[in-house]
């Protein structure tokens, strides 16, 4: 799942449809050695606890239902031995009764349980789903750029879905067929133990079966799993590219890519099938062997005189009644493993580190040092400071040992009051350099600091209330306009700084939707321009007039009479605060009192925007709009 980076400076790319969806799935993990379902299992335990109390008498009530069935074959014993030898029709009808009570008491408390664990049990899974959530959003933007949002989804779907099964059904009930397994061999050894025996004949190859199937079935489930979230990649990413599919006309070859996909994950189903068909088999057939052994033995010894028809027919009724305990061993086994590798790929994800749990300093190598006793952060002062890179170097995470740093010792200093734009060519480094800001990503070595702290030393909330940030690519959720500009606000902002911040990004044209500010934008904002979502985008970065602003050529969409308009607002923002501007025109380039030159992932100048043009060459270059040879 990890993903080749193609440039230093430009986040990844979204790859062409046709690419995306014929891409080889994803290999599932290695499996663990010593790999055990229930050690994975039992990492479920702080979400069940709390309702270990109602799981548990759900399940005693359950054991008590099947130990009434069992009662019911000795019922039938003295209804045969009794009232039918002695041809008294009251007595058949009393144990009639007593049946037909047993089969309501069983039914009862069957249901009784099933009410128990429903409510519980959905709690359970909208909990972990809130956790993996939460830790989803507290994780590194690096851990987003490794793995595909579709193997995310199907563990926040498809595998808590299984869990919340395992736990209903499963977990229960292989404790409850157990017990009724084992109080139906004590019951039928007591009515006559040369039967007991036979039927205890197939319990060794059982049990051999079981466990080869289960270190077999593991690896096929877990690799179907991978396979689901493979799957779920591509259509997640056929969805939110349907304009890119319908524009050139790929729809045929998604769907030829997709029905590779589905026909690999129709394989593996099958192979689970035909596990699962081989443990059955064999779990079935074994005891039906025992059953008709015991039945000659049984009508033989009846014959002779040694057991009385009573007994043989509890016996057998016993034995037909061990058969669902006995037939279902596999399934649960099935499902139990499916549970485990969906419990194991839960956990892949919440055991990453969040980024609260990010802040020890690095070493010039990248690798980190035992972090010194720090003060509380303090919050920064007015006075002096500003915005500084202290020697900062950067690699990215999956970046191949001795590649050269994207970043390398960046000395920068932006005054406070004071806009930079930072310009470059394609692939120097700008937008890595803005995502160090807000702490996006974490520098190898080196340091930032904000009006003299240092930004480790600052919690999140703290650092990303100060820093606002607007990117190249805007990006909008499923909500209204005014939730989407007000997302970057504090939770009292209200219409008067919304309507701000819409006047700013010269935004007005919000308040002409069908229902103003409160129209819902549609999945991504796809519903308006790009002109507008990136509109909407500035306007939410200064909505909560930040102290420092970090802006991914915020303009780069808009018409030539916008742009200006917008600039005319965006100036007496700019001179509240201190700003890094990521620029590629010369327009962009003037709202900025000075200009820094990244070349190479170095900081080649520093100064106005017209002494550059006329010391540097690559900056004139860059400014003219000539294309410079790659590097």
């Amino acid at each position: 799942m990890a993903t080749t980076r193609a440039t230093a400076e430009e986040p990844e790319q979204p790859q062409e449809p046709e690419q995306a969806a014929e891409r080889e799935p994803a290999p599932a993990p290695e499996q663990p050695q010593g790999r055990s379902a229930v050690r994975s299992l039992l990492r479920l335990w702080p979400y069940v606890r709390p309702v270990r109390a109602r799981l548990s008498v759900a399940a005693f009530i359950a054991i008590i239902a099947s130990c009434v069935g069992l009662v019911i074959p000795l019922v039938l014993k003295w209804m045969v031995d009794g009232p039918v030898a002695d041809r008294d029709p009251a007595g058949v009808w009393l144990g009639a009764l007593y049946l037909l009570l047993l089969g309501l008491a069983e039914a009862l408390l069957f249901g009784l349980r099933r009410w128990l664990v429903a409510r519980p049990l959905a709690g359970v899974e909208a909990s972990m789903r809130a956790d993996l959530y939460r830790h989803l959003q507290r994780l590194p933007v690096s851990f987003h750029d490794r793995w595909a949002s579709g193997q995310l989804l199907s563990r926040a779907t498809t595998d808590l879905m299984l869990l919340r099964m395992f736990l209903a059904f499963p977990l229960t009930f292989l404790l409850v067929n157990a017990v009724t397994i084992v109080v139906g061999v004590i019951i039928m050894l007591v009515q006559d133990w040369t039967l007991g025996l036979v039927i205890l004949g197939p319990a060794v190859p059982v049990m051999v079966t079981c466990v080869v199937f289960e270190k077999k079935y593991a690896k096929v489930a877990r690799l179907a799993q991978d396979q689901v979230g493979d799957l779920t990649t591509v259509v997640e990413e056929s969805v939110l590219g349907i304009r890119i599919i319908k524009g050139f006309g790929r729809h045929r070859s998604q769907a030829r890519a997709f029905r590779e996909l589905s026909r690999t994950l129709r394989g593996t189903e099958l192979r689970k099938a035909r596990l699962l068909s081989v443990i059955w088999g064999v779990i079935v057939t074994l005891p039906e062997l025992a059953i008709g052994a015991a039945l000659i033995l049984g009508v033989v010894q009846v014959a002779d005189g040694a057991l009385s028809a009573g007994t043989l027919v509890a016996f057998l009724s016993i034995a037909l009644a061990l058969r669902w305990p006995v037939d279902s061993i596999g399934f649960l086994l099935a499902m139990s493993q499916e549970a485990a590798t969906a419990t194991e790929r839960y956990f892949e994800v919440m055991d990453e580190q969040p980024e609260s749990h990010r802040t020890e300093p690095r070493s010039n190598g990248g690798t980190p040092i035992a972090p010194a006793a720090r003060p509380a952060a303090a919050e920064p002062s007015d006075a002096g400071g500003g915005l500084r890179f202290h020697d900062v170097t950067f690699r990215y995470p999956d970046a191949a040992p001795g590649t050269t740093p994207t970043l390398d010792h960046i000395d920068l200093h932006i005054r406070p009051g004071e806009s930079m734009a930072l310009v470059g060519a394609t692939g120097s480094g700008k937008t890595t350099l803005t995502a160090l800001v807000p702490r996006l990503h974490e520098v190898t070595s080196g340091r930032i600091t904000l009006d003299g702290h240092d930004i480790t030393e600052m919690p999140r909330e703290s650092l990303r209330a100060l820093v606002a940030v607007a990117f190249e690519e805007p990006t909008l959720f499923s909500a209204t306009v005014g939730e989407n500009v007000l997302m970057g606000a504090h939770p009292d902002a209200g219409e008067a700084e919304l309507n701000r911040a819409l006047a700013i990004a010269q935004a007005e044209f919000t308040h002409a939707l069908p229902q103003g500010t409160a129209t819902e934008v549609g999945e991504q904002g796809l519903s308006l321009s790009g002109g507008q979502r990136q509109r909407l985008a500035l306007a939410r970065a200064v909505v909560g007039r930040p102290r420092f602003l970090v802006l991914d050529d915020p303009l780069s969409a808009l018409d030539v009479h916008t742009e200006a308009a917008v600039e005319a607002a965006l100036r007496r923002v700019l001179a509240e605060t201190t700003a890094l501007i990521v620029a590629h025109r010369p327009s962009t380039v003037l709202l900025a009192d000075r200009v820094a030159l990244l070349s190479g992932g170095r900081i080649a100048a520093v100064g106005t925007h017209h002494e550059l043009l006329r010391t540097h060459a690559e900056y004139a270059h860059l400014m003219s709009g000539t294309e410079e040879d790659e590097r």
